[in-house]
C-alpha cells in the first residue's frame, strides 16, 4: 500500500512527542527569546530577540531564507523550523537565554509535536507556544484546553483582544508556562513582549540579510 504524503513527518511527530518532558528543569529566568517567522514572495523572514524581565532589549537577529515547504495545518514545523533554529543559531554564540517562546502550538497538536515542541526538543531549551488560533482541543470554563482526554494548554483572553493559546513545547510545565506568558505581556498588549518585537519585526522585513 502507498504511505500517503507525509506520513513520514507524522512518525516523526510522534516519536518526539514521547520525549517531550512537561515538568520544569530550570531554577531562575532572566532572559527570554522570542522568535517569529513571517513571509512575503515565497521568501521567510525570520526574527529572533532576546529581552529580560523587564523589558529591556539584550540581543536581536534578522535573517531571511527561501521556503521549502508549503503551509499545512498540523506541520507548521515542517515549514518554519528550518528558518527559526537557524535564526537562533546565530544568537546562541554570543547571547544566552533560558526560555524560549514560539508563534505555535506545544504539546496542544493532534500528534502532541507541534512547532514549539519540535524545536525546544532539537535545541533541548524549555519553550513555550504561544498560538494564535486553536488547532485542537475543547476550551474549558476554566479556560484550560482538552484534548484526547488530557488537559494540554491554556486560553488567555484580555478584555477587547483576540485570546492566545499558551501550550507546553519543552522542558516546562504548563502552570509555569502560563505564569511567564503572563507576567511578560504588558498589560494593553496581547502577545508576550520577546514575541511580540519579533513578530514586529519580521513583518516589516528590514535589515535582513
Amino acid at each position: 500500500m502507498e504511505k500517503k504524503p507525509y506520513s513520514w513527518v507524522f512518525d516523526l511527530q510522534k516519536e518526539i512527542s514521547t520525549k517531550i518532558i512537561t515538568y520544569d528543569t530550570f531554577d531562575k529566568i532572566e532572559n527570554i527569546c522570542g522568535v517569529d517567522v513571517s513571509y512575503k514572495s515565497n521568501v521567510a523572514y525570520c526574527s529572533a530577540v532576546i529581552t529580560n524581565s523587564t523589558f529591556d532589549l539584550i540581543a536581536s537577529v534578522n535573517r531571511k531564507y527561501q521556503v521549502q515547504y508549503p503551509y499545512i495545518a498540523g506541520l507548521l514545523f515542517l515549514r518554519e523550523s528550518g528558518p527559526l533554529l537557524n535564526t537562533l543559531k546565530l544568537l546562541k554564540n554570543d547571547f544566552g537565554f533560558d526560555i524560549l517562546l514560539i508563534d505555535g502550538h506545544g504539546i496542544l497538536h493532534p500528534r502532541k509535536c507541534g512547532l514549539a515542541s519540535y524545536v525546544g526538543y532539537m535545541i533541548d531549551k524549555p519553550t513555550i507556544g504561544v498560538a494564535k488560533n486553536l488547532l485542537c482541543g475543547s476550551v474549558r470554563e476554566d479556560h484550560f484546553i482538552e484534548y484526547d482526554r488530557s488537559v494540554l494548554g491554556y486560553r488567555i483572553k484580555k478584555e477587547g483582544k483576540k485570546p492566545i493559546y499558551v501550550s507546553v513545547g519543552h522542558k516546562i510545565s504548563l502552570t509555569k508556562a502560563i505564569q511567564i506568558v503572563e507576567k511578560i505581556t504588558k498589560e494593553d498588549e496581547r502577545i508576550p513582549e520577546p514575541l511580540r518585537v519579533a513578530d514586529i519585526n519580521s513583518k516589516n522585513n528590514l535589515n535582513f540579510t
